[in-house]
C-alpha cells in the first residue's frame, strides 16, 4: 500500500494561514507591475473563455506572473507533493486556481488520472521543469498528456527587467516593484496522438527549444523597454462563465514552428 504524507492539524492551519497571507502579498506586490503580452493567437488567452481545454506550460521560476494575472480562468495547476510546494498550492487556491498535487512522471499515476479528469472541462497548467529541475529543461509529461488527451499545447515565455533571483535550483524570479513584465504566447500546437517514446522525445526537444526561445525573447523585451507591434496591455481578469457553445468549439491548432528569434537568442537556446 502506498504511504501518504499526513499533515498535523496545527501545521495544516499554519500553512493555510501563511498561504492566505502570501496570496494577499503576491497580489499587492504584483499589482505594481506593467504587463504587456504578445500573442500569436489572442483566442488562447484563458480569460477570453474561447475554445476547449488546453495545456499551458511555462518555467517554474516565473510562476508568480500567471498566478496573479489569470486566476479564476478554469485553470488546474500541477504542483509537486513536496512540503515546499504546500504554501504555493494554498496561494494558487486563494487566487482562483485549482490544484493537482503530484507529478506526470516517476510514478505519478494518481496525478495523471486527476489531470485526465480535470481536462474534461478545465485548462491544465504545468511547469515542465519542476519540481526539482534541471532549470529550463522540459520533462516529457506535458508532451505525453497533450498526445494522450489530444489537447493543444500553449508555450508561455515570461520575463521581467532585472528581477531579484532566489538562490534555488530554478533561480526563482521575484520582480521588482513598478518594473516591466512581458510575455510571449505561442499559437496552439497539436501534438500527434499516441506517440511512442521516441516520438515524445522528439517533440519534447522541439517544445523545449521553443519555450526557451520565447522566454529569452520576453526577458530581452522586458529589459529593453521597447514597444512591439501588436502588444497587449493586460491586467488580472477572470474568464466569463462557460457556455456550451464556447466549450465545444475547439481552438484552432497550428503546425509546430519556431518564432523568428534574433541570432543572439538562437545562440543562447541552441
Amino acid at each position: 500500500m502506498r504511504r501518504t504524507r499526513s499533515i498535523p492539524p496545527k501545521t495544516n492551519f499554519l500553512v493555510g494561514t501563511a498561504g492566505l497571507l502570501a496570496a494577499k502579498l503576491v497580489q499587492s506586490w504584483m499589482s505594481t507591475l506593467d504587463y504587456r503580452v504578445g500573442f500569436y493567437d489572442r483566442s488562447v488567452d484563458p480569460a477570453r473563455g474561447l475554445g476547449g481545454p488546453r495545456i499551458y506550460i511555462f518555467w517554474h521560476e516565473n510562476i508568480l506572473l500567471p498566478l496573479y494575472l489569470r486566476g479564476s480562468c478554469r485553470l488546474a495547476m500541477l504542483l509537486s507533493q513536496h512540503r515546499d510546494a504546500d504554501i504555493l498550492a494554498r496561494i494558487a487556491h486563494h487566487v482562483g486556481f485549482d490544484c493537482v498535487r503530484g507529478s506526470t512522471y516517476r510514478g505519478g499515476v494518481d496525478a495523471v488520472r486527476e489531470l485526465l479528469r480535470k481536462s474534461d472541462g478545465m485548462h491544465l497548467t504545468i511547469t515542465p521543469d519542476g519540481p526539482r529541475g534541471p532549470r529550463r529543461r522540459l520533462a516529457q509529461g506535458p508532451i505525453y498528456l497533450a498526445s494522450r488527451l489530444n489537447l493543444p499545447l500553449i508555450a508561455l515565455g515570461f520575463g521581467y527587467n532585472r528581477p531579484w533571483r532566489v538562490r534555488s535550483w530554478d533561480r526563482f524570479a521575484i520582480p521588482k516593484p513598478y518594473s516591466r513584465a512581458r510575455g510571449l504566447v505561442s499559437p496552439p500546437m497539436q501534438i500527434p496522438p499516441d506517440l511512442d517514446r521516441a516520438g515524445i522525445e522528439t517533440c519534447r526537444l522541439r517544445v523545449e527549444k521553443l519555450l526557451n526561445c520565447l522566454t529569452v525573447e520576453a526577458e530581452t523585451w522586458a529589459e529593453s523597454g521597447h514597444r512591439i507591434a501588436g502588444e497587449v496591455h493586460i491586467q488580472p481578469q477572470a474568464a466569463p462563465l462557460p457556455s456550451r457553445s464556447k466549450m465545444t468549439e475547439p481552438a484552432a491548432a497550428t503546425t509546430f514552428c519556431l518564432p523568428k528569434a534574433s541570432k543572439a537568442v538562437e545562440a543562447r537556446v541552441a
